[in-house]
This record gives structure tokens, C-alpha cells and sequence, in this order.
């Protein structure tokens, strides 16, 4: 299945710098708007002087903006817009507007981890967090999206070249291997361990640390540089791997890079935040009908919606059931879901027609 869709030619003939601006600025907004969003009443203008180093507001209010809606509103943008780069990267490598960064087990790996980590490893953890300031979820989580994609990039390369249709395949097993895992370690945890489970799982930005903000900053910055540099070459797969091959490009070291940049970046996001679903999905295609299949311009917008979108989602999150908060994963699930549905019926009506 090749990359399709309906395109916007008006806004395909604005140029680059344009969009970016618009985007920007839309998200520049939400993330003002999100300082304000929560249960505790803050309107706009009191969370913007609570930013103020000499502000009149009390005290509790400007921790609640300093240290807990800030922090949570910089991990959203972050997070959020390094998934939706690497949905973009990942359809593109696939050639496959359906596809997303978990079809190659980072997912399901990272879950995997995190679940050793909750229900066997939790006295270590609480070791780890009170002496390095660190517990060790966030890094098995890493580990294991990290090994699981490794595992399915050494299934799908044979003699050199790497097949992508043996790599799905293999991201579909490795992830029923982990959710079978993960469901001998559910039936093994107690109940506060199942809850801590479950949490993680369904995604959180509630608990935001600066450690956590560097981190995936650092990421967003170095990913967008690297896969930037391969956007020509992108462009080129997509009109095969024999022509790309034919137009110059390198093809199996651009497969092998980009999938692990892919991994390292999602497992970066999983690990600070949980499993966050259907952003790499839904962001590269939203931004492909407004902007075309370039990924010049792709991925620098991709990275813009993707962080305007979660947090979106996060700040309905925290409205829907105030002053009780929903998990984010369930917010971009239930808008997500209906997106992917949609696609997949206007697709098999195109490859029936």
C-alpha cells in the first residue's frame, strides 16, 4: 500500500516559512492556554504573572504554574513532537500512510520493560530513585524498546538488505510476545503494582520532570536534525527502493539508520511519558493533506502538530472529568481510533476500486 490521499493545493502553494509560522503560533496559544488548565481556578492572566520572578500571587499558586503546569506543558510539546516526527519518518521508510512507530515492537518492547520494572524490580527501583534520583522504569522502558527493535531489525536483514515487510511481521510477533509477558507479570503484581502498571500504560504527563524535559528536548533536537538531512533521500523512497536506488541513494544504511533514530526517539517518549498511541499515526497524515508528501516540509510541520496535537489531548485530559484527570493515552485513543478506522476503509475502497 503506497502513500495516497487527497492534498489541499491552496494551502500546498503557501510556502514553508508560512505554515511554520501558523503552526507555531497555534501551539504557542495552546501552551499559554494550557498554563491555565487544571482544577485549581487560575485564569489566563493570573498563571501568566505567576510565571513573573517577583509576582504578587501567592505562593501555592506559583508553585502550581512553576512546577507543575509548566513542566507538564514543555514534556507535552516535546513528547508530542517527537512522536509525531517519527510517525512521519516511519510512514515514509514504509511508504504507508497507515504506518506507526510501534509497528516495529519499540512499543511493545518499552511496555515489556517498564512491567519488569514495576512488578519485579520495585525495592531496586525505589534504590535507584532515592540515591541516583532516577527509578529504574524509565530506563527499562528505554532498554526495551531499544532491544525489541533491535531484535526485529536483525529478523528483517538477510545478506545485507533489510526487508520491511519481514520487519512488520516480525514487530507483530515481538509485540504479542510482549503483551503475553506483560500479562504473566499483571497476573503476578499486587494491587498498587497493578495500578502503577496501568497508569503507565495508558500514558501520563502529570508527573514532568525537568530531567525528563532535557531528555526528550535533547532528543527532539538531534532527531530532527538527522532525519532532516534525509528528507531528499525519503522523498526518494518513496518512489521505490529500485529508483531510489537508481537516483543514488543508499538505501539499506538509510533503512538501518532511520529505523534505530526511530527507536531511539520513541523509546526517549515512552519512557518519560508511557504509551501515548495513534500521534505517530494520525500527525504525518493530517500534515500530508495540508502540505503534500515533500519532506522538506513534512517533517519540520509534523513536529509542530504533533506537539499542538497531544497537547490538545492532554488539556482535555485534564477538563473532561475535573477536578478528576484522565490518562492522556485514553484522550489521543479515542480520537485516534476513529482516525485510523476511516483510513483503513478509504484505502480498501481505493485498492478495490
Amino acid at each position: 500500500m503506497t502513500q495516497t490521499g487527497m492534498t489541499s493545493p491552496h494551502l500546498q502553494r503557501w510556502p514553508l516559512h508560512s505554515l511554520l509560522i501558523a503552526m507555531a503560533t497555534l501551539l504557542l496559544v495552546l501552551a499559554l492556554l494550557s498554563l491555565a488548565t487544571g482544577p485549581l481556578g487560575l485564569g489566563f492572566a493570573e498563571s501568566l504573572r505567576a510565571l513573573l520572578p517577583d509576582s504578587p500571587l501567592p505562593a501555592h499558586l506559583q508553585l502550581v504554574v512553576q512546577q507543575i503546569r509548566l513542566p507538564r506543558t514543555l514534556l507535552c510539546i516535546t513528547v508530542g513532537a517527537i512522536l509525531g516526527l517519527c510517525g512521519a519518518v516511519m510512514q515514509g521508510l514504509f511508504r504507508n500512510p497507515l504506518a506507526d512507530p510501534g509497528i516495529i515492537g519499540v512499543s511493545g518492547g518499552a511496555a515489556l520493560g517498564a512491567a519488569l520494572a514495576i512488578v519485579l524490580l520495585a525495592p531496586l527501583s525505589m534504590v535507584w530513585q532515592q540515591r541516583l534520583g532516577i527509578g529504574l522504569l524509565p530506563l527499562f522502558a528505554f532498554l526495551g524498546g531499544a532491544l525489541t527493535t533491535t531484535l526485529v531489525y536483525l529478523l528483517g536483514t538477510r545478506g545485507g538488505r533489510t526487508s520491511v515487510t519481514v520487519m512488520l511481521l516480525a514487530g507483530v510477533a515481538v509485540t504479542a510476545l510482549s503483551g503475553a509477558a506483560i500479562g504473566l507479570l499483571t497476573y503476578l503484581a499486587d494491587d498498587q503494582m497493578l495500578r502503577d502498571l496501568s497508569l503507565w500504560q495508558m500514558g501520563s504527563l502529570a508527573a514532568g520532570k525537568p530531567r525528563d524535559i532535557l531528555l526528550s528536548a535533547a532528543a527532539l533536537f538531534g532527531l530532527l536534525i538527522f532525519f532532516m538531512r534525509d528528507a531528499g533521500a525519503l522523498n526518494a523512497l518513496l518512489l521505490g527502493e529500485p529508483e531510489a536506488r537508481h537516483l543514488g541513494i543508499a538505501v539499506q544504511p538509510l533503512k538501518r539508520r532511520l529505523i534505530l533514530l526511530t527507536a531511539a526517539g520513541v523509546g526517549v517518549a515512552v519512557s518519560t511519558a508511557g504509551l501515548i498511541g495513534f500521534i505517530g499515526l494520525v500527525v504525518p497524515h493530517l500534515v500530508r493533506l495540508i502540505a503534500g508528501p515533500n519532506h522538506h516540509r513534512l517533517l519540520p510541520l509534523s513536529v509542530l502538530l504533533g506537539a499542538t496535537l497531544l497537547l490538545a489531548a492532554d488539556m482535555l485530559a485534564r477538563i473532561v472529568l475535573a477536578p478528576a484527570e484522565l490518562p492522556v493515552g485514553i484522550i489521543t485513543a479515542l480520537l485516534g481510533a476513529p482516525f485510523f478506522l476511516w483510513q483503513l476503509i478509504r484505502h480498501r475502497h481505493s485498492a478495490l476500486e
